[in-house]
């Protein structure tokens, strides 16, 4: 008889709580895997080079742009892309074309490119990168450096399949 009652208590526990949290309080750890894709940032595609090459540093550094780029949903990092850098630095203005590289991710979905030291421009010292190539969607980014004297600013790149 105990039996009997202890299912019938765990039934009546497991609906109570079933009807307290609602279906989305079961399914909610299941989203809660799910990575976003990254939106593109108003102003990150201005002076944006189609083809920019692909660079060990640009100019003569002592700055560095540092990332990862990962796939929208499941959050695996991805090897191979390709991340275009450019900036206002102490070298030039972000229209310049030497002012432009791009660098590709490693095995771990992570890059790392050396570029002038990044100056304030409109009033702010901010880089641009962008992700371009068609297999994911395109994602321009315009990060602000936290500080001006900053000499290195790391960004994140969530990316969705095309």
């Amino acid at each position: 008889m105990s039996g009997v009652n202890s299912t019938r208590r765990t039934l009546i526990a497991t609906a109570g709580a079933i009807a307290a949290t609602g279906v989305s309080g079961l399914i909610a750890p299941l989203a809660a895997q799910t990575i976003a894709a990254t939106p593109t940032m108003r102003g990150g595609s201005n002076n944006y080079r189609p083809g920019a090459p692909i660079v060990e540093r640009i100019g003569g550094g002592g700055f560095w742009m540092t990332g990862s780029v990962r796939r929208a949903g499941d959050g695996a990092p991805l090897t191979g892309q390709r991340i275009q850098v450019w900036a206002h630095t102490t070298e030039g203005h972000e229209r310049d074309p030497h002012s432009h590289g791009a660098t590709l991710t490693d095995e771990n979905g992570l890059f790392r490119l050396e570029m002038p030291q990044i100056v304030p421009a409109f009033g702010q010292a901010h880089g641009h990168l962008a992700y371009d190539d068609p297999e994911f969607e395109t994602v321009f980014l315009r990060p602000l450096l936290p500080d001006p004297g900053d000499t290195t600013l790391n960004v994140e790149f969530v990316l969705q399949p095309a």
